[in-house]
């Protein structure tokens, strides 16, 4: 049975699905058990299994993810949070050196099942050292997983499967997320991680997508429909690894693409997508493939800055217009425009 609930409430609900059905399950972090219990994704959890299996951790980052990563190789299935990516950074040794390779290292016999969630997110002066989006560093690095979901119903089943993976996954959640709300099934269930999902059908341009930029994918194409342009949303849902099926699958019925990314462009996953598309389906492609990223450079603290930094709806629109030779309305275009442009609706109180 579906029901709607929120991103949040869904993995929250994943949580406590994981640790009902194996006992090896932990979950940990800062900020696991206080008052407002990582953006609620906590909640009720230390009242259910006990301290002994959810707890908070001092403020060491690098610290508590060696503790996750032993704990892993050790017959333990830790859930560990970080409530902001940027403050992970210091723990990127632990996971670049020890858990991505472990499997590598020790003959293929035994591997580091960590899930570690981690929190990204713009807006309400955030700055640049709160607001980065570094997912493909982390594709980068051979042994880890990278999952990024949309809806609150991949939010769940991908979670669970991230948990029951035997490798150690990066689960990165858009804080802008965690209020969206979509049809959760009750009940455990899993989606298939490296498995990518078409949430519109298209015939024009196929738009390849993930996270929160999926979100304003949509209202993009809700627009450009009005154009006459029919947009195909590949959501990719998990960045490591990636659905290169669906996606040339769906470049091959629309030959135009626009790939977007929420990171700054250089070597971004839309570089590696436009790449790819390049090499194995040139001969698909009725124009040259498009890319719409952050721009180039940190991003600013300033309300007024950010109103030019940030890339949503608005941009995307008029990207995927270009390629038709069309220009959206200036009112078209307003509608678009979020306003405050910070924040992504009322429900969003800041700042983490």
């Amino acid at each position: 049975m579906k029901r709607q609930i929120p991103f949040a409430k869904a993995i929250n609900e994943a949580i406590h699905l994981a640790m009902e059905k194996n006992g090896s399950v932990i979950c940990f972090g800062l900020g696991a058990n206080d008052p407002k219990r990582i953006f609620g994704t906590t909640e009720g959890l230390v009242e259910r299994f006990g301290e002994e299996r959810v707890f908070d951790m001092p403020t060491s980052e690098n610290g508590m993810t060696g503790v996750g990563v032993g704990a892993s190789l050790n017959g333990i299935r830790p859930i560990m949070i970080h409530q902001r990516l940027d403050f992970f950074l210091y723990a990127m040794d632990q996971v670049v050196n020890s858990a991505a390779k472990w499997y590598f290292m020790f003959g293929l016999k035994k591997s580091a099942p960590i899930t570690i969630r981690l929190i990204i997110g713009h807006g309400w002066g955030q700055g640049p050292t709160h607001s980065q989006n570094l997912q493909s560093w982390f594709a980068h690095i051979p042994g880890l997983k990278v999952v990024m979901p949309t809806s609150a119903d991949d939010a769940k089943g991908l979670l669970l499967s991230s948990v029951a993976d035997e490798n150690p996954v990066i689960f990165l959640e858009h804080r802008w997320l965690h209020n969206v709300q979509s049809d959760v099934p009750e009940g455990y269930y899993e989606t298939p991680i490296g498995k990518a999902r078409i949430v519109r059908e298209g015939k024009d341009i196929t738009i390849v997508s993930y996270s929160y930029m999926t979100m304003e994918a949509i209202h993009a194409a809700k627009i450009l429909e009005k154009y006459g342009i029919s947009c195909e949303i590949v959501d990719l849902r998990t960045i490591r690894p990636l659905d290169w099926d669906t996606v040339f699958t769906s470049v091959g019925k629309t030959g135009k693409l626009l790939a977007l990314d929420s990171s700054s462009p250089f070597a971004s996953v839309a570089s590696e997508v436009v790449s790819r598309v390049c090499l194995d389906m040139f001969g698909a492609l009725k124009s040259a493939p498009l890319r719409l990223t952050q721009p180039d450079f940190a991003s600013p603290s300033s309300f007024g800055l950010t109103k030019y930094y940030y890339r949503g709806a608005k941009e995307i629109a008029i990207e995927a217009a270009k390629t038709f030779g069309v220009t959206v309305s200036a009112e078209d275009l307003e509608g678009l425009e979020k306003k405050p442009h910070d924040v992504p609706g009322d429900w969003f109180k800041g700042p983490f």
